[in-house]
């Protein structure tokens, strides 16, 4: 019987007659390549082929390598940490500059510079070691006898709704863990991080994909920051911090509080904000709402509305999507596309010379785009009182180019996203990018009943979009948004998952898919009946009162 199979790879075939170790297709002390995929599914170095494949290696320029890397990283953090101290405990979560912060959870002193050099020391120790990272598979009543001896108590709560019966541990030079994540073969694959203090905790860097490998340039940005620490402050005071802590509040108070408390999270920062415009109304004329995809806006901005309407504010909206240029107008790209997302795409003069008209208190003749013919057309005349701010929204709404004919005083800035503070475990936060990535994907299924595959496949320009056009513009807003609703996980669950499970294993999509499901998968189930129609959740999951708006 014939056993020989061929690999594809680095555009060569060769043939072999016995299973072969991704890495052994290397060179030896080849570091640059972090993982493969072989036929389509992400795979360690160490993963052993047996079949005919198409094996393409991967480098720090990729998405899923460097997920891979992060994931390994913050391994070595917590193991490094372990051998300094193995009683500290230590909690991850995404923060400032595109960068892991790490917070101790039982420091009993302020943590300084000595002790961030100790664990950069330590790092380096390990890394030079290059310890392997050996994958030990155990059942779960093993794994908890594990986690018991290295004091993992917030791995035990989750793995009491872990739906497999055995669990992917790591092993290096005696200290075990897991991270929900395929690993670097060994520790000497990690050598670009950088560690430093970051009250009252730690900021860690790593390489990215969009900076072609390289670890950005350190950027502060306490506004953000900021939100993300309220969000943490909130999350843990009501005991919704992690996957276990939400399923247990949704086990044992039902869905109604934890739907009103979180919807009473967002009725309050509604009523914080509508309080900020109106004690600065005299001066407010153009209210400009911005975030990136997914994060709520429209639905928001109709609640904002509303909430102004209450204090006796009487708002107009204006869409920026009735300024597009036609199509022949748009300047295009070196490859001959057309770059609907970038500013250029809008009549920006047309558009600041409208806006500043309308608060001067002129009457204007407003344009209408036509998105079946792609030709603008006249839309409504307008006028606007000096008491009646105008409400603008889209990914431009915060760029001061579109409205640079309105001093910056008349204008009051809001930055929408879902500042999401959630954790598998201590060792592993939820990505905020996810979390939008699977609202799209519900809201695309349900409004225009698009597979999972087709809203992946817009995913990467999307988020070029977004570093190039809103991330730069968030730290001058005047307030940042938290859409974040804690208990959308347990109801999109049920939206998600299908059509999550129902990508081929092999579809290009399927490693983002398998992705989400990780971490989805350990949701409790909870029915949407109870979730408001002005809820800013059923702007994805449907029957929202604002659909015809």
């Amino acid at each position: 019987m014939d056993t020989s199979f061929t690999l594809n790879y680095f555009g060569t075939s060769k043939t072999f007659e016995r299973k072969v170790k991704l890495i052994q297709l290397l060179n030896k002390n080849e570091r640059r390549y972090i993982c493969a995929k072989v036929n389509n599914r992400i795979r360690e170095l160490n993963y052993d082929v047996y079949y005919s494949a198409d094996v393409e290696f991967l480098t720090l320029e990729d998405e899923d390598a460097v997920k891979v890397y992060e994931a390994s990283l913050r391994y070595i953090v917590a193991m490094a940490i372990y051998r300094i101290d193995p009683t500290l405990h230590v909690k991850f979560s995404y923060n400032v500059s595109r960068s892991i912060f790490g917070l101790f959870l039982n420091l009993n002193r302020p943590l300084d510079s000595d002790f961030i050099k100790k664990i950069d020391e330590e790092l380096h120790r390990i890394v030079q070691a290059d310890f392997p990272l050996v994958q030990k598979i155990v059942p779960n009543e093993k794994a908890q006898e594990i986690y018991k001896k290295f004091g993992h108590e917030d791995k035990l709560e989750i793995l009491k709704y872990r739906p497999e019966k055995t669990v992917h541990l790591y092993e290096c030079d005696g200290y075990l863990n897991y991270m929900y994540s395929h690993m670097v073969p060994s520790t000497g694959f990690l050598k670009d991080f950088l560690i430093r203090l970051y009250s009252p905790g730690f900021i860690i860097q790593y390489p990215r994909s969009e900076c072609k490998g390289k670890i950005p340039p350190f950027e502060d940005t306490p506004k953000f920051g900021k939100t993300l620490k309220n969000s943490s402050v909130w999350a843990k005071e009501c005991r919704v911090d992690s996957i276990a802590a939400i399923n247990s509040y949704v086990e044992k108070r039902g869905p109604i509080d934890f739907i009103n408390m979180c919807e009473s999270f967002h009725n309050n920062m509604l009523a914080e904000l509508g309080k900020k415009i109106r004690d600065d109304l005299e001066e407010i004329r153009l209210i400009c709402i911005a975030g990136p995809s997914s994060s709520g806006k429209t639905t928001f901005s109709n609640r904002l509305r509303a909430e102004l309407l209450s204090q006796g504010i009487f708002p107009i909206r204006i869409s920026i999507d009735d300024y597009y240029l036609e199509k022949e107008q748009i300047k295009k790209e070196p490859d001959g596309s057309v770059d609907l997302e970038a500013i250029e795409a809008l009549d920006i003069e047309k558009f600041n010379d409208d806006i500043s008209d309308l608060i001067q208190g002129k009457q204007v003749q407003l344009p209408r785009f036509n998105f079946q013919t792609g030709k603008r057309e006249k839309g409504e005349l307008l006028k606007v009182d000096s008491h009646s701010p105008i409400i603008i929204e889209g990914i431009h709404a915060l760029n001061d180019a579109l409205t640079s004919l309105v001093p910056k005083h008349q204008k009051f800035k809001i930055y929408i996203a879902p500042q999401a503070q959630i954790n598998i475990d201590n060792h592993n936060p939820i990505s905020l990018t996810d979390l939008r990535l699977l609202r799209r994907i519900v809201r695309d299924k349900k409004f225009r009943n698009a597979s999972a595959e087709e809203t992946m496949s817009m995913w990467p320009s999307v988020r070029r979009g977004e570093f190039r056009w809103i991330y730069a513009g968030q730290e001058n807003a005047d307030f940042v948004f938290n859409s974040l609703l804690t208990y959308e996980l347990p109801v999109m669950k049920k939206y998600a998952m299908p059509v999550l499970q129902d990508i081929d294993r092999d579809s290009p999509f399927y490693i983002a898919a398998n992705n989400l499901i990780k971490f989805l998968k350990y949701f409790v189930n909870m029915e949407d009946n109870f979730v408001p129609c002005n809820s800013l959740l059923r702007e994805f999951i449907g029957d929202s009162c604002f659909q015809d708006v």
